[in-house]
């Protein structure tokens, strides 16, 4: 079996370390990979990510299955041109892509469907805008239309911060109102009919402790069983997931980014792939052949298979380059890679390549580093254990990633 995965971050190089592992040991390839996943799969080097580029990819490699990473491909169109062409692939029409395509779609979807959401409106002009900041008070939050690589999104806290906010996201943008609570990660293998849950996980999108600072495409996740109990995943199941697959006939991965709130779920936004870096805690957690469920998921055949999690919590720590999520810079060199995986991690690549024989980093999000524990506390020592092994010059990462699972842990520890 040819398995080719299009991208070339830490999600994909975790789909792909799993998808090797699968019993049939099939032959990944990857478009255009990254020097992580040239560990587990034959890298393709493509032009761009374009539908008739990746389509030929697909062909040249006699895929049997194609999985997408990224969403852009996914807006643009390419399981379309790939069911036109016969080829089985994983992931939504661009019809149904829109749901994060356009957070103005997505919010009309939401109401029409009665999902529960936050409060909103869609504006497109500077005075509509200051209408409903009027409306709403703060704080509150402004979110660009279209795709923003997770940074899209703005929380503010003043007339000031809410008028900076619209000019750099608009003119076509959601207000809505704030909401308080958690937000989780909770993301779905649907086949047009049928769904099946992966585990829950929280991202970390701000880029300093504390939830400090501006929003990034993610500093770390975990994922652990605690984080939602069995009845708040059935009233998710019930009320947000089942009326979208029912409407869109959504196939592939959907990503409900969900707030904890005191009134219950309340669906922020969709992703129409799976979370970057939710991903890897997740890959590090399954307990089941992912390539089949895959390959029933293309064919539209998921049916009573299900996908199933070892009971270890797993963390997922992100190192960056000093600057991001704003101007950073590269090149610098990267060791104790190897060395934190001797210890039990799994260092999963996004922006890195190979200068020479030297690996350095290459983009905002440099390696995201993971590891798993019989518990939440051994899971947060391991991973921070392997991070400080890895040293590149202005390297930087949170070191509270999974602090809100921990406390929930010590709670339930002590009865409360």
């Amino acid at each position: 079996m040819n398995i080719l995965i299009i991208g070339s971050g830490g999600r994909e190089h975790a789909l792909a370390w799993r998808l090797a592992q699968s019993p049939s040991r099939p032959k990944i390839f990857a478009a255009p990979g990254n020097p992580g996943i040239a560990q587990v799969a034959t890298s393709l080097p493509v032009e761009n990510l374009k539908p008739a580029t990746l389509l030929a990819a697909a062909q040249s490699t006699s895929a049997d299955l194609t999985v997408i990473g990224p969403e852009a491909p996914l807006v643009d169109g390419i399981v379309d041109t790939f069911r036109v062409a016969g080829l089985p692939i994983v992931g939504p029409t661009a019809d149904a892509a829109r749901l994060e395509g356009s957070k103005i779609y997505a919010k009309q979807f939401f109401a029409a469907n009665r999902i529960p959401t936050a409060r909103f409106e869609t504006v497109s002009s500077a005075p509509e805008a200051n209408g409903a900041f009027r409306r709403f008070g703060f704080p509150l939050v402004v979110k660009t239309d279209g795709l923003a690589a997770g940074k899209g999104v703005i929380i503010a806290h003043s007339q000031a911060e809410a008028q900076a906010a619209y000019l750099s996201l608009g003119p076509n943008v959601v207000i809505e109102e704030f909401l308080n609570g958690e937000e989780v990660s909770f993301i779905v293998l649907c086949d047009g009919k049928r769904f099946t849950p992966f585990a829950a996980a929280q991202d970390h999108k701000a880029a300093f402790d504390g939830d400090k600072g501006p929003n990034t495409g993610g500093m770390g996740a975990y994922s652990d069983d605690r984080i939602l109990p069995p009845e708040q995943t059935q009233q998710i199941l019930d009320t947000i997931i089942a009326p979208t697959v029912a409407a869109s006939h959504f196939t592939g991965f959907l990503y409900a980014g969900l707030m904890m709130s005191p009134d219950g779920p309340r669906l922020l936004e969709y992703n129409v792939r799976m979370g970057d870096p939710e991903t890897q805690p997740l890959m590090h957690r399954l307990d089941c052949d992912f390539a089949e469920l895959l390959t029933l998921t293309a064919r539209g055949e998921l049916g009573t298979a299900h996908l199933q999690f070892h009971p270890d919590p797993s963390i997922c720590v992100v190192l960056a380059s000093g600057g991001y999520p704003g101007k950073f810079d590269v090149g610098y060199p990267v060791t104790g890679v190897q060395q934190a995986e001797s210890i039990g991690a799994t260092v999963f690549h996004a922006g890195t390549r190979l200068q020479g024989d030297q690996l350095v980093n290459s983009g905002g999000r440099v390696l995201g580093v993971t590891a798993s524990g019989p518990d939440l506390p051994s899971a947060i020592d391991r991973v921070y254990s392997a991070v400080a092994l890895i040293s590149y010059e202005t390297i930087q990462f949170r070191r509270d990633i999974g602090q809100k699972g921990l406390k929930r842990y010590n709670r339930a520890k002590l009865g409360t």
